[in-house]
């Protein structure tokens, strides 16, 4: 039996349908995948910077430009943004500025790169590290520019320095009646809550300027709307800076970094991963002690010890049972810094669940423990380092007093809440992924 021209054309139509109904979702899935580049999730995120060449332009219009920044500048392809700047059409870049480390990241902590012309770009490079104030201004002025931006990548911790670069940057940009602009990056460790104790003011140093919390909680952008309303009034003589803040495209408060689809650049030789970052706003304040915080490896502030420590640690801070963490009973040898070319015993610090650890409780206890198991042996260091790290003697004396971690946390809350209630206002960013506003 034949078909009729009618029935054969509806089967046609069938088919064709069907072909239609299984393509679309093939194509709707290829239009949502990550765009290919050469990080996981490429572009999920869009930084400041991006968004500055992309759209936002006009806002350095007819202005010399200085920029300070440090290897963690780069634009989407890698490229660092000085060297993209210097040859953009409608840019008049005229000059950077090296914090902490130097603008090439080729200083070790506490040095920097002093000033030199950049040979890839004939641009001078001023050295800002351990300036501020008139000293700072007069730089700025020097250098002829009308407007100075800020791009670097933050850790997400009070005494990582370049939050305070940009501080003492601002204070200087208001004195000098010079613009100032923020290129939005990541918070690399969320941005959900604000953890551990505030500052007190007479503790201000350039690992803490101003009375943050330790684990603040905020993008660089939200750090300087902040600062700018504040705190810089008091050290201008009631000046404020022309502040701008370029915003992130994409960016959601509960992302770590291997969230945002952006490549991690080492911001300090002793930040090499997100890892590094996530257990970084704890385990620093073993800067303050005789223990090795775990510079001169390449685990650094995840591997923790000193010669006089033994398997017994670990064995202590797994019986603690602290959420999100397990401890490795480990032996390595510092290539630098405390106990250089010494072996040591001690622990490897292992994150297994992000949200759950809590990085400053878990340091505490890692302290308390080791005062605990080698009384005659643990020691502050003798300038009290420990005091400048947390924002006063409180961690100090506390520990020295014999309280628990719980009882020390629970003395910083009514400083806590109230910094809390100071963050808020100054959000950019209210979102996160599937949970709506965040609160």
């Amino acid at each position: 039996m034949t078909r009729s021209p009618s029935r054969r054309g509806a089967a046609r139509l069938v088919v064709l349908l069907l072909a239609v109904a299984l393509l679309v979702p093939t194509i709707a899935m290829a239009q949502s995948q990550p765009v290919p580049g050469p990080w996981k999730n490429a572009r999920v995120v869009k930084p400041g910077v991006q968004v500055l060449v992309e759209s936002k332009l006009d806002l350095i219009k007819d202005k010399k430009v200085g920029i300070i920044t440090n290897p963690t500048g780069v634009m989407a392809d890698l490229q660092h943004e000085v060297d993209y700047l210097a040859n953009a059409p409608g840019v008049n870049l005229v000059a950077v500025f090296g914090p902490e480390h130097g603008f090439r990241g080729t200083a070790q902590a506490g040095g920097s790169e002093g000033f030199y012309i950049d040979p890839k770009t004939g641009l001078p490079v001023y050295d800002t590290y351990g300036k501020s104030g008139n000293a700072l201004k007069d730089i700025f002025i020097k250098s002829g520019v009308d407007v100075v931006m800020f791009d670097i990548q933050d850790a997400g911790s009070r005494f990582y320095t370049y939050i305070w670069t940009m501080s003492d940057s601002m204070e200087a940009a208001a004195l000098a009646g010079k613009d100032f602009i923020v290129l939005d990056r990541p918070n690399p460790i969320s941005g959900i809550d604000a953890e551990g104790p505030v500052l007190d003011p007479a503790f201000s140093t350039f690992v803490g300027r101003y009375a943050i919390a330790q684990r603040h909680g905020m993008t660089v952008g939200e750090l300087a709307q902040m600062f700018n309303e504040e705190f810089l009034p008091a050290r201008t003589g009631g000046l404020k800076v022309n502040l701008t803040v370029v915003p992130m495209e994409g960016w959601s408060r509960d992302m770590y970094y291997e969230d945002t689809g952006l490549p991690w650049i080492m911001p300090s030789p002793n930040m090499p991963t997100v890892d590094t970052a996530v257990v970084y706003p704890g385990t620093c304040y073993f800067e303050g002690t005789n223990l090795s915080e775990g510079r001169g490896t390449t685990r650094p502030f995840e591997l923790i010890g000193a010669p006089y420590i033994d398997g017994r640690l670990a064995e202590a801070m797994n019986a603690l049972k602290l959420p999100g963490v397990m401890f490795r009973e480990a032996y390595f040898t510092p290539t630098f810094s405390k106990w250089v070319n010494k072996p040591v015993g001690g622990v490897q610090v292992f994150v297994t669940d992000r949200r759950a650890f809590d990085p400053i409780r878990t340091a505490l206890n890692l302290i308390i423990e080791t005062k605990k198991l080698y009384p005659n042996d643990f020691a502050w260091r003798s300038d009290n380092w420990i005091d400048k790290l947390s924002g006063s003697s409180y961690v100090r004396t506390s520990v020295d007093a014999g309280m628990n971690a719980d009882e020390i946390i629970a003395g910083w809350q009514d400083g806590l809440g109230a910094f809390k209630a100071m963050r808020a206002k100054y959000l950019i960013y209210t979102q996160t992924r599937g949970q709506g506003l965040y609160r």
